[in-house]
């Protein structure tokens, strides 16, 4: 087999930005490897997903539970794996994705009770990795940047873009329990966190990506 290597983070906390970055680093070095992002929006297999986040299911993220909303990402996730990149990992390629069941493992288990979010990772884990056999990743990255930080950054990426916020990213209070819920769950499983702000103040773009890249040449010389 390959290797997988997963971005994770709540909102707002740079993934996007820090894959591209690794991406290209990658790239540059001569390594090859294929690039995933999670949610794929644009194919059928998410079609639960958009309509979730769409707010057809209830205007707020608890409407849908933890584990039905789980099981839409989880299907695309399988989709994708039997379509767009399983042979090249199973014949030992390296998988670059930004989220993954991770996601999951920080966005639903929030709408968890605190004592009983241990029972949805557990079921979350078996569920994906074992009874859907998808590849359990051998390096997550976990991005830890403060809630009102992240807001912030969501805000003006919206003004940006012109675009609009979905029913997790328009939720202080569930993208609050978000990154509680995250650094536990990176505790927990023993994710790699790297954190985005230091002493009040927020670490630059190169500054966390050569963090990250360190991490990634330590991961592919294992």
């Amino acid at each position: 087999m390959g290797k997988l290597i997963v971005i994770e983070g709540t909102d707002g906390s740079g993934k996007s930005t820090q894959f591209a970055l690794l991406s290209n680093h990658l790239a540059e070095d001569g390594i090859a490897f294929k690039h995933l992002e999670f949610p794929r929006y644009k194919e059928e297999s998410s079609a639960l997903i958009r309509m979730y986040l769409g707010g057809q299911f209830g205007d707020k993220p608890s409407d849908v539970n933890a584990y039905a909303a789980s099981s839409f990402y989880a299907v695309d996730r399988y989709a994708s794996y039997k379509m767009d990149w399983g042979q090249w990992y199973e014949d030992g390629g390296l998988v670059l994705s930004a989220r993954y069941t991770t996601s999951n493992a920080v966005h639903q288990a929030s709408k968890e009770e605190p004592e009983m979010r241990q029972a949805f990772w557990h079921w979350l884990y078996d569920f994906e990795y074992n009874k859907m056999a998808l590849p359990r990743p051998d390096l997550i990255i976990y991005l830890d940047m403060p809630t009102d930080y992240t807001e912030q950054l969501m805000r003006q990426r919206e003004q940006a873009t012109g675009t609009s916020a979905d029913i997790h990213e328009k939720d202080h209070n569930y993208l609050a329990t978000c990154r509680e819920t995250g650094r536990a769950a990176a505790q927990y499983y023993g994710w790699t966190v790297v954190n985005c702000v230091e002493n009040g103040q927020m670490r630059s773009l190169e500054d966390i990506h050569k963090e990250i890249y360190g991490h990634v040449l330590h991961c592919l010389e294992v």
